[in-house]
């Protein structure tokens, strides 16, 4: 063995694809929350469990030897339980064999759509405040950000704006319904609007939509599969964790038409190849009773309902929720620290962790508005509430 001068080791220097990354917002105010004792209404998770039955099905499926890989796309039964219920939601019906491919979580099947459609230089519309994931999977598919901002206060879609920022080198936009963080939910005027102006174009659709099934006060998720000029264009994603509450089991799906659901698998196979067998399973037989899913709209607005209640007695201004699991609250009578002093403040002194909204803009824009997520068990909201009361 030759002897190396340990003078002589050295690490190459590496130039960094995301120079602006960092650790994201949710993991640091999370740590805070773990750190102080505080309620930890910022990362937007359930505290609570999933239905038994789920669990006892992914057991099952384990026991019986179902434990190596599945076809890439996913397990035929599950993507016709997808299939399936897109129809009866949505009265637009996607192949299992070749329009639906099943996805390690939302953000992976987000990147991989990126990958599949963005060449180095391509311009990609994302509506700002917007999860955090897209921005730097554009820059890693070499493509161009191009961030249109939602109407401030109301976080509407502006399609002024958003026809300005169209050109020939748009290659996609992503939208996201209903909609993290706002908790703004797309109306049927709003999806007709963007595919009159998508309809003289080359330009592809992300919809966004692991929400849907959150969507409050008697009103529908319009997903982009209901619209013909965005079903054409469209990947539609969605997670199970968001719907069955198991946000760690990292499962979700992605909805397009066959020449673009080929495209997508030609990077899905390459980056991820295939997900968790047993789960897909469980998840399919789960499916065959659509209750759960159209259940949660009434499960989660008892719950908006609680904490909005309780935040009606503090000097916060109530934004709407309409959908999604999220509320946002204007924190201008409360204090004149900026958002993100605000939160650091509030998980410090007051004992209850929420996400500042500048973490979502690209230039940390600051309307002094914090988000809360209230996907907590009630008793963790009430005991959020008691200490929100101090304000």
């Amino acid at each position: 063995m030759t002897t190396l001068d340990t003078a002589s080791v050295r690490t190459p220097p590496l130039q960094t694809k995301l120079p602006a990354v960092g650790t994201t917002i949710f993991t640091v105010m999370s740590a805070l929350a773990a750190e102080t004792g505080a309620v930890n209404l910022g990362q937007g998770f359930p505290d609570f469990n999933c239905d038994p039955k789920l669990v006892n099905d992914v057991t099952a499926a384990m026991q019986q030897g179902l434990n190596q890989y599945p076809p890439m796309a996913g397990v035929p039964a599950l993507r016709e339980a997808i299939s399936r219920k897109i129809e009866a939601l949505h009265g637009h019906h996607y192949r299992a064999a070749d329009e639906i491919t099943v996805t390690a979580g939302a953000t992976q099947a987000i990147i991989t759509a990126i990958l599949a459609i963005v060449r180095p230089g391509d311009e990609v519309i994302v509506l700002e405040p917007c999860y955090d994931s897209y921005v730097p999977n554009i820059e890693l598919a070499g493509g161009v950000v191009v961030r249109v901002p939602l109407t401030p206060g109301t976080f509407r879609p502006d399609f002024d704006r958003i026809a300005a920022a169209m050109s020939p080198r748009t290659r996609a936009i992503l939208i996201n319904s209903p909609h993290n963080p706002s908790a703004t939910v797309w109306s049927q005027q709003d999806m007709l609007r963007l595919q009159e102006l998508l309809a003289p174009t080359d330009i592809f659709l992300i919809s966004d939509e692991v929400y849907e099934h959150m969507v409050f006060d008697g009103q529908t998720h319009q997903s982009a599969a209901r619209f013909p000029g965005l079903a054409a264009r469209a990947f539609i994603v969605s997670s199970f964790g968001k719907t069955y509450h198991v946000t760690g089991w990292k499962v979700g799906y992605v909805a397009a038409p066959a020449a673009l659901s080929a495209e997508f698998r030609k990077v899905h196979q390459f980056n991820v190849f295939t997900v968790n067998t047993p789960v897909q399973h469980a998840l399919a037989q789960y499916m065959a009773d659509p209750k759960p899913y159209l259940d949660l709209p009434a499960f989660y607005q008892h719950k908006r309902d609680l904490f909005r209640a309780g935040l009606a007695r503090t000097r916060f201004k109530l934004l709407p929720s309409e959908g999604s699991y999220f509320q946002c609250v204007d924190i201008s009578e409360v204090s004149d620290l900026g958002e993100a002093d605000f939160a650091q403040w509030l998980t410090r002194e007051i004992g209850v962790a929420a996400i500042p909204l500048s973490a979502f803009y690209g230039d940390g824009f600051d309307q002094r508005v914090v988000r809360f997520c209230f996907a907590k068990k009630d008793e963790t909201l009430i005991a959020a509430l008691d200490r929100l009361a101090k304000l």
